[in-house]
């Protein structure tokens, strides 16, 4: 992936070829995925390979998230806290499986300045271990739980050698909630009520239809007694898994000795849960919703959700201007995002920018509006145009209805995507051929860990998840035979 010059220099011409997209996204995926967060201004590469730099207005789209994540997990009774990113070795080596499934991936830090350490530290590819030595401390009796908490932080991981921004990064940003219960039942309840929350960020933030379903026991979480998803599809042909909500069980607590005494006065221990979702959902939306045009922004995550891009001349400068700020006070009290653009450019060079940057809305309004009384919007997610009447208060009542309608059109058509991409088929040539053709397939499969891999060796697909509620009709495993339900299987990043 190669970087792109700089864009800050001004230009006067409407030649928009500098900054516009140079390949189709139905052609080439990759490039056009590369070219449109780049010159949308979403990200900068860093130095170090796999390391993004999150410019503001990606951080403003994370922003939404944490502010809708955090009001639904705190009705639950989670809290926030923040634990260290650094970890002592014989922390990280007390819960075996999930040491097991970590080691490739762990960066270790093994000298402060030119010192030696005693002992190497983990930079934190997730902080069960990390959060649990403490946890042991707190819990000493079942009046001291649920404990609840989730923190917002950084995560590394080395494992991967082609990295892609926020989709397969060496360093993301996520929020991991960490849980502890009395009851295997009070745990499970909660690793649904999570997974329906992560569908809610999906699917009323993004506008992104999801999977929502169990791992594989192959794909489990290193640790888990098993990891529930939601996962979606992109228009290459590639499934992604977006978030997990795993039940840990009692696997870490046996580990770290997490016990309290419970309310017969006996020892128990804590039954646990981990969670979360990362930045790699920014670029599931972008992949999703992205045009050749560049980027389609959903509304309720769009850090501008209108433009209004003025069209000025010097002699009616100052009156075009003051209707443009008239609307856009009118628009912030109904707590839309308006950004009017009154640069030097010109206006066809700042449709193509806004186009390309993915703003859902854009008003032009210039001297020749003012005379007539109407004025023209284009909505970005149809490329459509309308001319309404010129009332301030007719137009935010029109656009404010509009971002909302935009919303639920771009979901349903990522639902429609989904549904068209799923097929079922009764055996492996068959499954073979709908994976080549870049679609999921939904197959019974046994979960047994040896039967996916030789599925995936035959078909290059892995499993994504199965459904939570799932058929009760004898199945037969695609692959052998065995007693099986239905599991979506799919190429995935």
């Amino acid at each position: 992936m190669s970087m792109v010059e700089d864009k800050s220099v001004k230009s006067n011409k409407d030649d928009t070829k500098d900054i516009g997209i140079t390949v189709k996204k139905s052609e080439d995926f990759s490039e056009w995925y590369t070219q449109i967060i780049l010159k949308s201004e979403l990200i900068e590469y860093g130095p170090v390979s796999g390391c993004m730099i999150i410019r503001p207005y990606a951080y403003s789209i994370w922003e939404s998230v944490q502010e809708f994540f955090n009001r639904e997990i705190k009705i639950l009774g989670v809290q926030n806290a923040y634990f260290p990113m650094l970890i002592p070795e014989n922390l990280f080596q007390k819960e075996k499986e999930h040491v097991e499934g970590f080691t490739p991936e762990v960066a270790w830090v093994t000298h402060g300045g030119d010192t030696l350490l005693p002992e190497k530290l983990a930079i934190r590819p997730t902080s069960e271990t990390i959060m649990y030595d403490s946890y042991k401390k707190w819990i000493r009796s079942w009046r001291d739980l649920p404990l609840r908490l989730n923190q917002w932080c950084n995560i590394v991981r080395w494992e991967f050698k082609h990295p892609v921004p926020f989709l397969r990064t060496r360093e993301f940003l996520w929020q991991e909630g960490h849980t502890a219960f009395a009851t295997k039942e009070e745990a499970e309840t909660e690793v649904l009520q999570i997974l329906n929350i992560y569908a809610k960020v999906m699917e009323e933030l993004y506008a992104v239809a999801v999977l929502k379903g169990v791992k594989s026991e192959n794909e489990k979480f290193a640790g888990a007694v098993y990891t529930t998803s939601v996962e979606t599809f992109f228009p290459n042909g590639k499934a992604i898994q977006i978030a997990t909500s795993h039940l840990l069980g009692q696997n870490f607590s046996k580990a770290f000795d997490i016990s309290f005494l419970n309310k017969n006065g006996e020892k128990d221990y804590a039954w646990q849960n981990s969670w979360g979702i990362s930045t790699r959902s920014i670029g599931i939306m972008l992949g999703i919703h992205g045009d050749d045009k560049g980027v389609v922004m959903p509304p309720r995550v769009a850090p501008i959700q209108i433009v209004i891009v003025p069209i000025i001349f010097d002699d009616t400068k100052d009156k075009v201007l003051s209707k443009c700020n008239e609307l856009k006070d009118e628009l912030t009290k109904h707590n839309v995002r308006v950004f009017i653009d009154d640069s030097d450019y010109r206006p066809g060079w700042k449709f193509n920018k806004w186009e390309m940057k993915g703003v859902p809305i854009r008003i032009e309004l210039g001297p020749k509006d003012l005379l007539s009384g109407k004025l023209k919007i284009a909505y970005r997610y149809n490329d459509t145009k309308e001319i309404i009447d010129i009332d301030i208060h007719h137009v935010t009542a029109h656009v404010v209805k509009k971002l909302d309608d935009i919303h639920h059109n771009m979901l349903a058509n990522s639902t429609k995507m989904l549904r068209d991409a799923i097929i079922s088929c009764n055996s492996i040539d068959d499954m073979q051929r709908i994976v080549e053709d870049k679609k999921l397939v939904y197959v019974p499969f046994c979960n047994d860990k040896a039967c996916e891999e030789s599925i995936k060796e035959k078909t290059g697909a892995k499993s994504l998840n199965t459904s939570l509620n799932p058929t009760h009709e004898e199945l037969k495993c695609i692959n052998c035979g065995k007693p099986a339900r239905l599991f979506y299987f799919g190429k995935s990043y």
